[in-house]
This record gives C-alpha cells, sequence and structure tokens, in this order.
C-alpha cells in the first residue's frame, strides 16, 4: 500500500468512498476543493492502482482539523486507516502543527477507536451536529507533545 496526494482525476473513486461512507457526503466541488488548498493534505491509500481510502487535514495558524477520513467497505480493516491516519499525522507534525481536531458521530465506533489508538482524547460534545440522522459530535484533539 502506497499513501500518494489526490489529483483531480481520482475524483470519481473519492466520491465512491465518501458516498458510501457518510450519510450526508461532501459535494465533489467541496472535495475538489481540498485537493487545491495550498493549506490541506489530501491523502489517498492506493495498492495496484485502485484507491482504498482518503484522508484530508487542513491547516491553519498553526493547527490542523481532520476533515475527512473514509475507507471503502471493502477495504475496512486491512490497516487502510492506520496508514492514512499516520500519513496526515506525520504531514501535520512536519508542518509544524502543534495540534490536531477533529468531530466523529458518537456512534462511530470503529472510527472513535481508531482516534483513541492514535491517543487523541475526547474534549468536548456538539449537540445535533449531524444530520440523517440527527446525532451528537464527539470533539477530539491530539497534541503534538502528547503522540
Amino acid at each position: 500500500m502506497r499513501i500518494i496526494a489526490a489529483a483531480e482525476k481520482d475524483m470519481p473513486r473519492i466520491m465512491e468512498i465518501e458516498s458510501e461512507a457518510f450519510s450526508f457526503p461532501w459535494t465533489q466541488g467541496g472535495l475538489l476543493s481540498e485537493v487545491n488548498n495550498d493549506h490541506a493534505f489530501f491523502a489517498l491509500a492506493v495498492e495496484d492502482d485502485v484507491i482504498l481510502g482518503f484522508a484530508i487535514l487542513r491547516k491553519t495558524a498553526g493547527e490542523g482539523e481532520l476533515l475527512q477520513i473514509a475507507v471503502a467497505s471493502e477495504y475496512r480493516r486491512r490497516g487502510v486507516g492506520d496508514a492514512l491516519m499516520e500519513a496526515v499525522l506525520s504531514w501535520a507534525w512536519s508542518y509544524g502543527v502543534t495540534r490536531v481536531h477533529l468531530e466523529v458521530r458518537e456512534s462511530n465506533e470503529a472510527a472513535l477507536a481508531l482516534y483513541e489508538k492514535y491517543s487523541f482524547t475526547r474534549v468536548g460534545r456538539r449537540k445535533e451536529y449531524y444530520i440523517l440522522p440527527v446525532e451528537d459530535a464527539i470533539s477530539m484533539e491530539l497534541r503534538a507533545n502528547k503522540c
């Protein structure tokens, strides 16, 4: 498995994974804006020219926000999420990010387990943050000196 930067040509497969992974997916335009954002790291996990998953981390004012991490259902539980997480955190720390934060559905046990594996801590809750279905988000963060 390799981690590479996303490109516009990858949008059809990225949109497939996005639509499968999230009940309220981003638009292609929204994802494409992150491909072209100089302050974002849009990583793809690829094996044999097949995109297995992706992650997006945006850097702003010395902090990072993990916007998305998604793995195609047929490749889950094979280390793809770990590879993506390691890549985005490595990128963040190498660019001087001091803290990475994220929101995750409170019912998304697999994502919560992944984030906790990487020492993210729960720092709050956002009531009714998600729609389809309406659900609270758990806010989490990881500080560079804590990993």
